[in-house]
């Protein structure tokens, strides 16, 4: 028996799409007989086997699938060649499409965008009005957000915590330390939109400069300043910033 059905007699347009409510025909996960969910295409963009479900106004189209236990909700699309699976979320306005694919117990969520061959898997978060393009990877409990741009093959994974005015275009352009500091935690540098480095340090988010600045007030010269002060060093090795500099024409 299938878990769903189409009702034919409701229906939206985008663009060039006719898409169609779906009804639950048995309970399955949160869902129950008879509850009204998002809208679909067709058949094929949301599966009648797990307890995959798209709720509210979310919507899937064109060659997208919503799988597994998948759930898609609020008012986020999924379309184009995208595919979400596993126990992965897209939530709020979020839109995942092109061949994007959203897996594992990953989460898009806010006003994020996740398109191209991007893919975002294990147990990582986009979120805000981050951009996630490209043949970019999302993996581990990495999180984006903010306003953080990632594309161009990068890669971003482990506990890495990327936003605010992140620009990412190539692997080096981040680097995640772990453990690190007198909790043991994750300190994230990455290059910004400005052409600076970043850090994402506990509850400590701003610019490198900045960053040393805490440290020598938190800190002193201890074991844990001297560790995040060889790491700030690596990340000035590692990111990869432009030569803005005005140079004067000698006549």
């Amino acid at each position: 028996m299938n878990k769903y059905e189409m009702l034919y007699e409701d229906s939206i347009r985008i663009g060039n799409h006719t898409l169609y409510h779906i009804r639950a025909l048995k309970d399955f996960g949160n869902v129950k007989a008879g509850d009204i969910g998002g809208y679909i295409e067709k058949e094929e963009n949301l599966s009648q086997k797990g307890i995959c479900w798209i709720y509210g106004s979310a919507k899937v189209y064109g060659s997208a699938l919503v799988c597994g236990n998948a759930l898609v909700y609020d008012n986020a699309l999924v379309c184009g060649n995208a595919k979400v699976g596993d126990n992965a979320l897209v939530c709020d306005n979020a839109l995942v499409y092109d061949n994007a694919l959203v897996c594992g117990n990953a989460k898009v969520g806010d006003n994020a965008l996740v398109c191209d061959n991007a893919l975002v898997y294990d147990n990582a978060l986009v979120c805000g009005n981050a951009l996630v393009y490209d043949n970019t990877e999302i993996y581990g409990n990495a999180k984006v957000g903010g306003n953080a741009k990632v594309g161009d093959n990068a890669k971003v994974g482990d506990s890495a915590k990327v936003g605010d005015n992140a620009k990412i275009s190539k692997v080096n352009d981040v680097l995640c330390i772990s453990p690190i500091g007198s909790r043991n935690d994750v300190t994230t540098f990455f290059k910004t939109k400005d052409n600076n480095i970043r850090v994402k340090c506990g509850c400590f988010s701003g610019t490198i400069d900045r960053f040393l600045e805490a440290v020598n007030a938190t800190h002193g010269e201890n074991k844990h300043a001297k560790a995040y002060k060889l790491a700030c060093e690596l990340a000035k090795v590692q990111i990869d910033l432009e030569d803005v500099r005005n140079e004067r024409n000698i006549i």
